[in-house]
């Protein structure tokens, strides 16, 4: 399994057990799903197993998306001009860190294109976005972008491809 984490603060953002889909070469999407947890419980992103399948609902239960409460990820709030100056400065930090790994000026450039013009799509639906930020609710790290699909109930994320270190566990 490969764990992806921003490249800022090391915190977990997303795992490829989510089937990730790249999109316009600058950011992955994944599905989430609705799942209810008991207190106590860690979805990893497995399957249930049959006894947790048979056992009802319970008072203690609530709703939650997977991806959101497997890598601990923190609800924010942005209005359109603030996350346009924060995306500004966290484009910056990629691309110093994509220019340290040693990407050539066209993949930095190609990178810079990409992310504008993804970045419009993302402010022209912004009011249908949740934002989440990792663990540590660092304000200068990935903000991970919550929507739904065109069935109205399939809630998917958003995380900047460029903006994620893997590591193999």
């Amino acid at each position: 399994m490969i764990i992806y984490k921003d490249i800022t603060n090391g915190d977990e953002i997303i795992s490829d057990v989510y089937n990730l889909k790249e999109i316009d070469g600058v950011v992955y999407e994944a599905d989430c799903r609705q799942i209810t947890i008991k207190e106590g419980d860690v979805d990893i992103g497995g399957n249930p197993s049959a006894e947790e399948q048979e056992e009802g609902a319970d008072d203690q239960a609530k709703t939650v998306i997977d991806v959101v409460h497997s890598f601990r990820l923190q609800s924010t709030s942005f209005d359109k001009k603030g996350y346009l100056a924060y995306l500004k400065g966290y484009m910056k930090k990629v691309k110093e860190s994509m220019k340290a790994k040693g990407a050539s000026d066209d993949d930095v450039k190609e990178f810079e294109k990409g992310a504008q013009a993804y970045a419009k799509k993302i402010i022209a639906n912004f009011k249908d976005y949740d934002f989440y930020t990792g663990e540590t609710m660092d304000p200068d790290g990935m903000v991970i972008l919550m929507n739904y699909r065109e069935d109205g109930t399939t809630p998917f994320i958003t995380v900047w491809k460029h903006g994620l270190i893997e590591e193999k566990v």
